[in-house]
């Protein structure tokens, strides 16, 4: 929950749960506050004359609210505690050390214009807004696979030179998944050797984007095929997102004839399942731009526990002010 004056209240844990104690100092308070109006309301009943009693006692209304000032002050000496507490909530920053790399299928399939101007067109687009808006301090490079792959562009967080890059993507013949993932692979490590920073490798992540099934080699499991590059992703601990791209009516014009080139979607499944991420299908230019932008959410922030302390000293710091307020209204004194 967050409010403007207060601040996020949703809590993810305490990093001094032992403060907690104090609860039961707010626990004997109230013990004590319990006894103290016993005693008082055994006095009152030892006046014998009723009717001088009910001239000198408080009106009805006054004596229903006498308690609400003890107990706005027992809720904030709570709510302090559990500032002492320091109490956590879950905060979405921007990465500053991880690894992307952006691997792009430019196999022949890629022309075809049943995603208008074309597949390659289009992914050209969307693959440059999400250099735009992912996070800058995340090294970003590139590869192209067709008939082999090619790292085009190296890790790095100059996104100019990832959109030229990207601008010049040329249809080749045939598709090497397998190849475009080792490429990757490749890269991240390499980069990986350099990249300070940090005790640990950066995190890396390999976003996926292909219309069609591999041919090189036939079979996904042989030593370079898709299947076995996603095992080895997952093995160094590399998620695998996957974007299938085009839609079942696809179709090149080759050697004069009309080929169709329908887009597959159970190849990249299969690679996602094995190596961890997302899969998405986009059937047009839109849900392409939506799936990078899903993905720029999920890669480009991590969820770390902040401090959350300050929205429930606030939260207490009123609600003191509101007994003493309270006490002064309906006591007219500060309550004791």
């Amino acid at each position: 929950m967050t409010l403007p004056f207060l601040g996020p209240l949703a809590l993810s844990g305490f990093a001094h749960a032992w403060y907690f104690l104090y609860l039961l100092v707010v626990l004997g308070l109230v013990a004590a506050y319990v006894v103290v109006q016993f005693g008082r309301h055994r006095r009152v009943l030892r006046f014998a004359n009723m009717e001088l009693l009910q001239r000198v006692a408080p009106a009805a209304p006054r004596r229903r609210w006498r308690h609400v000032p003890a107990i706005l002050l027992v809720i904030s000496l709570a709510t302090l505690a559990i500032a002492l507490a320091a109490p956590t909530h879950d905060v979405r920053i921007p990465r500053n050390r991880a690894v992307v790399m952006l691997v792009i299928d430019v196999s022949e399939s890629m022309v075809a214009t049943d995603v208008p101007p074309s597949r390659l067109a289009a992914a050209k687009e969307a693959g440059k807004q999400f250099a735009d808006e992912l996070t800058p301090g995340i090294s970003l490079g590139l590869v192209a696979f067709g008939g082999s792959a090619t790292l085009l562009v190296s890790p790095t967080t100059n996104r100019a030179a990832m959109k030229t890059a990207i601008d010049g993507l040329k249809p080749e013949e045939r598709t090497a998944t397998g190849e475009g993932i080792f490429t990757a692979l490749q890269a991240i490590a390499s980069v990986d050797a350099v990249m300070g920073g940090g005790d640990t490798p950066a995190p890396a992540h390999i976003v996926l984007e292909s219309d069609g099934a591999e041919t090189i080699p036939r079979n996904p499991d042989e030593p370079r095929g898709a299947y076995t590059a996603a095992r080895s992703a997952k093995d160094q601990g590399v998620a695998i997102s996957t974007i299938s791209f085009g839609t079942p009516d696809g179709v090149v014009g080759i050697e004069g004839q009309q080929v169709p080139v329908p887009v597959d979607d159970a190849t990249l499944q299969h690679i996602t399942d094995i190596s961890g991420g997302q899969t998405f299908h986009a059937g047009n230019l839109d849900e392409l731009k939506k799936a990078y932008a899903a993905l720029q959410q999920q890669i480009g922030y991590e969820t770390i526990r902040g401090d959350a302390s300050q929205a429930w000293i606030r939260l207490g710091a009123l609600l003191m002010a509101a007994a003493v307020l309270a006490s002064v209204l309906t006591n007219q004194r500060v309550p004791v």
